[in-house]
């Protein structure tokens, strides 16, 4: 998916655990297919998985995760990873590295939950509780998605452009979000906590609801829109006013989050639009949720 990412299977995973924790080095190795685009998944056994980043900017994920999930986790009202051990590079591989638990479930969808509305309140909940979390003293963790929209504005433009080009959007339409967007009143209050990141392949459920938020390598602060992405990334018509409402939205918050969702999706789809259809496939999803016609 990447010019520079590195090659992860499951041999390396093999040759990191025997070197670094043998105790697991006799488990089942299986590299998942459909893990994601910065980090690989390894499965080990029925009840372990390792993650290592593909590529530099995720190189610092694991750490992320194990330094401030256990943190989240006790406040957070669904299942987040647990990090059993980091681990350091070696056996070729550049980068720190990951054991997790492993999470049972299916993608979290309309099509794999008992009920649209209740999929979006489930997750509005997690949302409250995730932004209820005191926030951390001094320095908290960063990610790319803890600044201003304003800041997007050159990389989202010239990917609505490409997208246009390429027939994705329209560009007049798309451009209206973004401005709307830009133009809305910034969020006033302190930083919350953000997952930065729902979508699907993030979200699992399990027994016909939503269980579980996995891949926390975007958690950073800010605005709170940014985590009302899955208004329009999972959600339908009737998720979405249901998300909303559960949430209290106002309209300024709204409109943050609508523009993050279509500049997320714009620069996402031409990057992954051959190297990742199911991404892609998303993206596409959003757009059309975003925009008329």
């Amino acid at each position: 998916m990447h010019d520079s990412e590195v090659r992860v299977d499951a041999a390396l995973v093999k040759r990191l655990l025997a070197g670094q924790c043998p105790q697991w080095a006799g488990l089942p190795a299986t590299l998942l297919r459909h893990s994601g685009t910065d980090n690989a998944v390894v499965r080990l056994g029925e009840r372990l998985v390792a993650r290592l980043a593909r590529i530099g900017w995720a190189a610092t994920d694991v750490a992320k995760e194990a330094r401030w999930l256990p943190l989240l986790a006790p406040g957070l009202p669904l299942r987040v990873p647990e990090v059993l051990f980091t681990g350091v590079p070696d056996a070729g591989y550049p980068f720190g590295w990951g054991v997790y638990g492993w999470l049972p479930g299916v993608d979290a969808a309309v099509g794999t939950v008992r009920d649209e509305a209740e999929l979006a309140r489930d997750l509005a909940a997690f949302v409250r509780a995730l932004q209820a979390t005191p926030l951390p003293p001094g320095q908290g963790p960063v990610g790319s998605r803890g600044v201003p929209l304003a800041e997007r504005d050159a990389a989202t433009r010239a990917a609505i452009r490409a997208c246009a080009e390429l027939g994705f959007l329209n560009e007049g339409a798309a451009l209206a979000v973004w401005e709307d967007a830009l133009n809305a009143a910034p969020h006033a209050g302190p930083p919350a906590w953000l997952h930065a990141d729902l979508k699907p392949g993030n979200l699992l459920s399990g027994g016909g609801r939503l269980s579980a938020v996995i891949d926390w390598g975007g958690l950073t602060l800010g605005d709170p829109a940014v985590d009302l992405q899955p208004a329009w990334n999972l959600l339908g018509p009737v998720g979405r006013a249901a998300f909303r409402e559960a949430l209290g939205v106002e309209d300024a918050a709204w409109a943050r989050g609508r523009g993050w969702a279509l500049s997320v999706s714009v620069i996402a789809l031409p990057y992954y639009r051959d190297s990742n259809p199911g991404l892609a496939g998303v993206c596409r999803d959003t757009l059309r949720a975003l925009l008329p016609g």
